[in-house]
């Protein structure tokens, strides 16, 4: 019955002969009570395995214990000019406050939300923690995530170096290739690569996301009303949707989305000031920068771009995965010692002198080929250096330095920024680089 007043109520939107949509058209009329401008979507992807036979969970590599909880959480503004989208992904172990349900007040990891009070209570808990008003809400599963990028032809994804996850079951080699859904399900829910844990994943989710619309834009997907009325209802059996939230809703969602080109749409990750805060009965979660996220969220209210936003980004500094403190340094030039002293690099002794003659040739840092994301920041610190791996090199990192210039840059821990700074779609397609 539902499925057929949903089609019903696409014909009859498709019947009244409008090839445009706006976004004040589009968004719930419960959202005029709140300030803000544009369209909110939440995207919801559930660690949920009732109802999957063995034989699937292990095609999918799904194996353990389902937590009923929200393994992805997106969430997509869609500017109210409609050119526009911003796309936030939230970590599923953020650590929140979540809204009034059944039991006492109390905080967790947002990803606990739906398994509290399924997508009522998920949503509620974003829109508490961001002050945004959510006016449409989608979820999906491991079945139906497979089973939409199978439907829509398959998702391009691309690495410059082999992706190799036993949790996860992927192992891609180096390319560009289109995956299948099953193999494109370990690809998003990898999490023990380097670096290891979410950032690196809802980056990977992000690319993903803007390498399958652009396709579908290319593809004519959503060219005209009733190629994205198509799509909808393609879409709508993979997805579960708000009852606010009908196929007419999602064609629209498909026209606005389908006319912005990679260079109109942003990505982000909330920016994140503790990534090991430990809390009773929740483990290991992660803290939300104070100032940085609540810039985040007013940008989205005011429906402004987040790409230059100083808020957003607060430090012109180079940002680095692994503190600085952490690495062991022997310099050959005293100069260059000082200046990564002075950037918080622990310096050995055994540094050069004074006046002494730097070699012909580049700087080269020679390291332990284990201590590879420590290389990173280093190198960071010295953009022109030369990486050089050496089996059995030991924790120290050695830095000769050359004839060269070998400025020392200043950096900063900041890893909500290494995997999950702002940045426009087109920098993220394959073919390209961030």
């Amino acid at each position: 019955m539902r499925s057929f007043a949903l089609s019903a109520v696409l014909v009859a939107t498709l019947a009244s002969g409008g090839s445009l949509w706006t976004a004040d058209q589009l968004a719930s009329p419960s959202s005029s009570a709140d300030e803000s401008k544009g369209i909110n979507v939440l995207l919801a992807g559930i660690d949920r395995r009732t109802g999957m036979s063995a034989e699937e969970i292990k095609r999918l590599h799904v194996g353990g214990k389902g937590c009923d909880c929200t393994d992805v959480l997106m969430l997509v503004h869609i500017a109210e000019d409609g050119r526009r989208m911003t796309a936030v992904s939230i970590p599923r172990d953020s650590y929140v406050e979540f809204a009034d349900h059944a039991h006492p007040r109390h905080s967790g990891k947002i990803n606990g939300a739906f398994a509290h009070g399924g997508g009522d209570l998920a949503v509620r808990t974003v829109e508490k923690a961001t002050g945004l008003k959510i006016d449409h809400y989608l979820e999906t599963d491991f079945t139906g995530f497979v089973n939409a990028v199978d439907g829509f032809g398959g998702a391009k994804v691309c690495t410059d170096k082999p992706l190799v996850d036993l949790g996860s079951g992927l192992n891609l080699p180096a390319g560009t290739r289109v995956l299948d859904g099953r193999r494109a399900l370990r690809y998003v829910r990898a999490r023990h690569l380097s670096p290891p844990g979410d950032l690196g994943r809802v980056r990977r989710q992000q690319r993903l996301l803007i390498d399958m619309l652009s396709r579908l834009r290319e593809e004519g997907a959503f060219a005209n009303p009733a190629a994205a009325a198509q799509t909808a209802l393609a879409l709508h059996r993979f997805v579960r949707a708000d009852e606010d939230t009908s196929v007419a809703d999602l064609a629209r969602l498909g026209s606005l989305l389908g006319g912005l080109k990679a260079d109109q749409t942003e990505f982000v990750t909330v920016p994140i000031s503790e990534f090991d805060y430990r809390v009773p009965e929740w483990g290991s979660s992660l803290l939300w920068d104070t100032e940085r996220s609540a810039a985040l969220w007013e940008a989205l209210r005011e429906d402004r771009s987040i790409i230059d936003d100083a808020g957003i980004r607060p430090s012109k500094d180079v940002p680095v995965e692994i503190p600085p403190a952490w690495i062991h340094v022997r310099v050959t030039d005293p100069e260059v010692a000082g200046a990564l002293r002075d950037n918080g690099f622990v310096i050995e002794d055994g540094s050069g002198q004074a006046g002494e003659p730097r070699p012909e040739g580049p700087t080269v840092i020679t390291y332990d080929p284990y201590w590879e994301r420590y290389a990173v920041t280093l190198k960071a610190a010295i953009p022109g250096a030369e990486l050089r791996p050496v089996d059995g090199h030991g924790p120290v990192f050695d830095v000769a330095v050359g004839s060269g210039a070998a400025s020392v840059v200043k950096v900063v821990h900041d890893r909500s920024s290494v995997e999950g700074a702002p940045v426009t779609g087109d920098r993220l397609r394959c073919g390209t680089t961030e």
